[in-house]
């Protein structure tokens, strides 16, 4: 099989070498030379030396060319370094960094796809509280509690945000619109979203941007960061009566963002790992509620949109979030 396909190779290079033979004759025999025993011996001489270096190239590519021919059974197989001459050696090389590169890419989408099914078995699991909640107003005779209820959609909804945003970061590029917005519409805007949940857990907001102040982002993915900051600020302030204030501090070559609350504040230990996927830390085991995605998926936003995100935070003090325009 590797002599057939070696001469397939070669056939259009033996055929060139006898031409080329046969022209210097004929050039020979038009000038008047027709010695027909030196025309025999040329042609025999020029079939050993074709045949002479065929058969040297096919010895040096033998192996490479036993292995091209039959399939591999394993990917061990495949790569195995078996050329002797600098072009084949080449060509392998060749392979085994696309072999690199297909392997790390299978690895990134092995991960994108065992991150997106956990998350999504984790949010399942939690959405079924809501639901149950839900059911049991519906079965409790008299009046139905509408806040009660209104609290349960509420629930609902964020997490249906939050699964929606996670398929989206995906292909984050396709729906990414960056424009020039006002910051304070954006954080306004959110904290309206979240009213029912400052005014359930009694902490009040307290806005401190200049009206004046724009920035360049993608407005709906900037609401959805900037509201899991909100919602996490309000969630681990457990004390009533405590404020979030939400400011803005203007240099010349940047805009930042502050997000500071009173709540309980996050250990020294967790802090570098609170933007991990799936990392709850002892906050989210203390309400049970945590995906451990938010600030995940927060982090990962503000590097698809160019913010640096900060934590910085003080257990019993309280934490604040800066983002970097």
């Amino acid at each position: 099989m590797g002599l057939k396909l070696f001469i397939k190779e070669h056939l259009s290079f033996i055929i060139f070498e006898l031409i080329i033979v046969l022209f210097i004759l004929s050039l020979y025999w038009l000038d008047g030379f027709r010695n027909v025993d030196t025309a025999i011996y040329s042609i025999t001489i020029s079939i050993v030396l074709i045949t002479s270096f065929l058969g040297v190239r096919y010895y040096l590519r033998q192996s490479y060319l036993k292995k091209i021919t039959h399939l591999p059974t394993t990917m061990e197989d495949a790569l195995q370094k078996n050329a002797k001459t600098i072009e084949y050696m080449q060509t392998e090389q060749y392979l085994h960094e696309l072999y690199r590169v297909y392997q790390h890419e299978v690895q990134a989408l092995y991960a994108i796809q065992n991150r997106q099914e956990k998350f999504l078995n984790q949010w399942i699991h939690q959405m079924k509280t809501p639901i149950s909640v839900l059911e049991l107003l519906l079965q409790e005779e008299g009046s139905l509690d509408k806040k009660s209820v209104q609290e349960e959609v509420d629930r609902l909804k964020k997490g249906l945000e939050m699964v929606l945003m996670n398929a989206r970061l995906e292909k984050f590029e396709e729906d990414m619109q960056v424009e020039q917005v006002i910051l304070k519409e954006i954080v306004s805007a959110t904290i309206n979203e979240n009213k029912r949940l400052f005014i359930t857990n009694r902490v009040f907001p307290e806005m401190q941007i200049d009206e004046t102040i724009t920035i360049t982002s993608d407005s709906k993915w900037l609401k959805f960061v900037i509201g899991q900051f909100i919602t996490n600020a309000v969630k681990y302030t457990f004390e009533q009566n405590k404020r979030i204030v939400v400011s803005t501090i203007k240099n010349e070559s940047n805009v930042q963002l502050l997000i500071k609350d009173e709540g309980i504040g996050i250990p020294k230990s967790d802090l570098t790992r609170v933007t991990k996927p799936f990392f709850t830390g002892e906050n989210g085991r203390k309400t049970g509620e945590s995906t451990g995605m938010g600030l995940y998926l927060a982090k990962e936003i503000c590097e698809k949109l160019g913010h640096k995100l900060e934590i910085d935070s003080e257990v019993g003090v309280g934490t604040t979030i800066t983002l970097t325009f």
